[in-house]
This record gives C-alpha cells, sequence and structure tokens, in this order.
C-alpha cells in the first residue's frame, strides 16, 4: 500500500476536542467584555424637549410650592456723623506761692463785722479781697448794736483800705429850719456834732449848746416841731417848710444815738 493510503484524516473526535476549546476562549472574551460594559456607569441622555404642537394649547406651568418667607435683611445701620472735636478750654494756672495783691482792705474794731460790696455780702473784718472789678463800688460794714458805716470806694491800681470804728461816736448832722418867736419867725440851719448842737442864722437868736447844757430834746413828728430847751435857760422850737418831719426825725435821731453811745 501507498504513503498516501496510510494517511488518514483525523479522527473525529480530536477535531471536536480544539473546536469546544476554540468556543470556551471566545465565550470567556465575550464574558469579560460584558462584565465591563456592565460595570461602566451609565451616560444619562440630555433630556430633548418635546416641541408642542402648533394646535395644541400651551401648558400652563405649575406654581413653585411655596416655601418659607424668606428672612428680610436688615437694612445697614447709617454711618454716623463723626463727632465734634471738644474745644479746648483755656484755664488759668495758679502758680503756688504768688498771689494777687489785694485791692481793698476792710478792718474794724469789733472783730466779725460784715462787709457787704456792691450790696453782695462778701465775708467779715478783718478783710481782703483782689476780686474787684476797676471802678466805684458802694461798700457797707455793720456790727450787731451798732450804727452801720456805708462808703463809696473808687477801686484801682492802688489799695484802698478802710478802717471801721464802730466804737468811735461820731455825729455830723445839719437840717433847715425855721425858728418859731413869740411874735414871727426866722430861718436858719441846725448842726449837730460831738461838741452839742448850735443854731445859725442872720437873726439874733443864734445859739450853741453842748449836750450837757441841753435839758430836753424831742420831737413832735405830727406837730412838725423839734424842741430844744436850756438847762435853766430858754426854750426853742423849730419847724421846716417840708411836707413831712422826715428831716427833723433823722437829725434828732441821730443826736439822741450820740448822745447815749456817749453816755456809756
Amino acid at each position: 500500500m501507498s504513503l498516501l493510503e496510510h494517511q488518514t484524516e483525523p479522527e473525529p473526535e480530536d477535531k471536536d476536542s480544539y473546536a469546544g476549546r476554540y468556543v470556551l476562549i471566545g465565550l470567556l472574551v465575550i464574558g469579560c467584555v460584558a462584565a465591563v460594559y456592565l460595570t461602566m456607569p451609565a451616560e444619562e441622555e440630555p433630556a430633548v424637549p418635546r416641541q408642542a404642537s402648533p394646535s395644541a394649547p400651551a401648558a400652563t406651568p405649575e406654581p413653585e410650592p411655596a416655601g418659607e418667607p424668606a428672612e428680610a435683611i436688615p437694612e445697614p445701620d447709617p454711618t454716623p456723623e463723626p463727632e465734634p472735636e471738644p474745644e479746648e478750654i483755656v484755664t488759668e494756672v495758679e502758680v503756688p506761692g504768688v498771689a494777687l495783691p489785694p485791692m481793698l482792705r476792710v478792718v474794724s474794731d469789733i472783730p466779725g463785722a460784715s462787709v457787704f460790696v456792691d450790696r453782695k455780702y462778701l465775708g467779715t473784718t478783718p478783710f481782703e479781697t483782689a476780686d474787684l472789678r476797676p471802678g466805684p463800688h458802694r461798700v457797707n460794714v455793720s456790727a450787731e448794736g451798732y450804727e452801720g458805716f456805708v462808703e463809696t470806694v473808687d477801686i484801682g491800681h492802688d489799695l484802698v483800705s478802710l478802717d471801721i470804728r464802730f466804737r468811735e461816736v461820731r455825729l455830723d448832722m445839719s437840717v433847715p429850719v425855721t425858728h418859731k418867736h413869740r411874735f414871727g419867725d426866722c430861718k436858719g440851719t441846725l448842726h449837730a456834732d460831738l461838741d452839742g448842737i448850735r443854731y445859725e442864722t442872720d437873726d439874733d437868736d443864734a445859739f450853741s449848746l453842748s449836750f450837757d447844757a441841753i435839758e430836753i430834746h424831742e420831737l413832735d413828728y405830727l406837730e412838725h416841731t423839734l424842741t430844744i430847751k436850756e438847762r435853766d435857760g430858754r426854750t426853742y422850737n423849730f419847724t421846716d417848710d417840708q411836707d413831712t418831719a422826715d428831716a427833723l426825725f433823722s437829725f434828732h435821731r441821730e443826736v439822741e444815738q450820740a448822745r447815749q453811745r456817749m453816755n456809756q
């Protein structure tokens, strides 16, 4: 037999085994590809809006559900205006040990007498001040039980010093009068000082009496009559031409006060 005759085709079972092997490999490849595909995230297709039919009515949009009201945003505070800068206050600086010289000094023989300047109480004696404006000022000094002192002083660059003597008796009074005679009268002036009372006139009735020589010194205010009687001597009656007897009253009061103080 020839060699060709001895070569036979492979047995059917050998072909089937090869074919099965290839089929198995193909299935494995396909399974792997499918697994990879399935594990990949699916891409969302963009929604394509449907075009409304020309004849179809337009769809009414549904109202959005009402949510919670939005909180009101507070308005910003207005910008505050800048505060004005405080004005600089200039104060006088007192130099230690340096004092202004006094402009008015008041002393009295009775300590603690009240001092008034222009009707304003400033203190008691002994008293001095440098706080007075230049010019005239009215000074009143008073002590209980004594006649008050009044004087107008002119404050300037020099010190004005007042020495009040309350215990010292002062008397200087004058009043125009009419001397009533038994027949007629005469006009003149009554003067009073520490020496006594004197009557000055162009008539012959002029006189001068010391206080010790006066026995009666009295006033009838309603009758406008001041009576002076010399001890063991004449009586003199005086009046005035005023509507009231105030001038005679002041004269009589000052004379009597001086007489009482001189007798103390």
